[in-house]
């Protein structure tokens, strides 16, 4: 069999990376210095890193993120009320072992979003299944969905995410419809999925937020009391921002 020949059945069996790292030892006959079960090897473990890659990177892209958040460019300035040393141990992911939750609260710009989106990417690094959303967009996409058909798709979708990320929970009190779908989530994830909700108000607004007494309680009672809690403080990341950019142009 010609090199020809095995290239194309590598290709045909969808082994790209081996098809390719092959040809290119081929060509430069760099191959003649391994032994037949090193090159073996070279050539599966070349696959192998190139098949988790594609996927971290399409656990990425469908995650949805908004932000390209990453542990290392996490903020730990005292002002904040952020503890690296807890912190890191969250960003371990021993939680989604264990289907607990996170809460996340702070002001608006004291960056939320980014220490989730953060965690968020480093389940994906470690092949977990996650979806970012934002809690009113996630709210009137499930609407139409319960219009046209595709809701238990949807809400399918949403229970096979090992961490589900709802942000910007609150900023708008919710109506019959958001309420009964919150709660159906949340009790289908109950202990058995994780969840991380962030939110610029304090957990002890969340009540009225969500009204309607009963299923506030059912709501809080499985999410507030499985939760890691991360109450940020300061200024607005956002304006430190702009400020180091004014002075860079000034």
């Amino acid at each position: 069999m010609n090199n020809t020949e095995t290239l194309e059945k590598l290709k045909n069996m969808r082994l790209h990376a081996m098809a390719q790292l092959h040809n290119q030892y081929m060509e430069s006959q760099q191959n003649n210095s391994f032994t037949p079960d090193e090159y073996i090897a070279l050539l599966a473990d070349h696959q192998w890193e190139s098949r988790q890659n594609n996927k971290i990177q399409r656990l990425l892209l469908q995650a949805g993120f908004k932000q390209k958040a990453t542990l290392p460019e996490i903020n730990y300035n005292q002002s904040r009320n952020l503890d690296k040393n807890a912190f890191n141990r969250l960003a371990a992911l021993t939680f989604i072992e264990k289907k607990e939750n996170i809460i996340i609260t702070g002001a608006s710009g004291v960056g939320k979003s980014y220490l989730s989106q953060a965690i968020g990417h480093q389940a994906c690094m470690q092949e977990h299944r996650v979806i970012y959303t934002g809690t009113a967009r996630l709210f009137g996409k499930l609407k139409v969905a319960k219009l046209d058909g595709t809701y238990l798709k949807e809400m399918k979708k949403l229970n096979k995410a090992q961490l589900l990320i709802l942000d910007d929970f609150g900023l708008q009190e919710l109506d019959n419809f958001a309420r009964e779908t919150l709660l159906e989530i949340i009790d289908d994830r109950y202990q058995q999925t994780s969840t991380i909700i962030a939110s610029q108000l304090p957990v002890a607004t969340w009540y009225d937020i969500i009204g309607e007494g009963t299923i506030a309680d059912a709501i809080l009672d499985r999410i507030v009391n499985s939760s890691h809690r991360i109450e940020l403080k300061g200024e607005s990341m956002r304006k430190a921002i702009k400020t180091v950019e004014s002075n860079k142009n000034n």
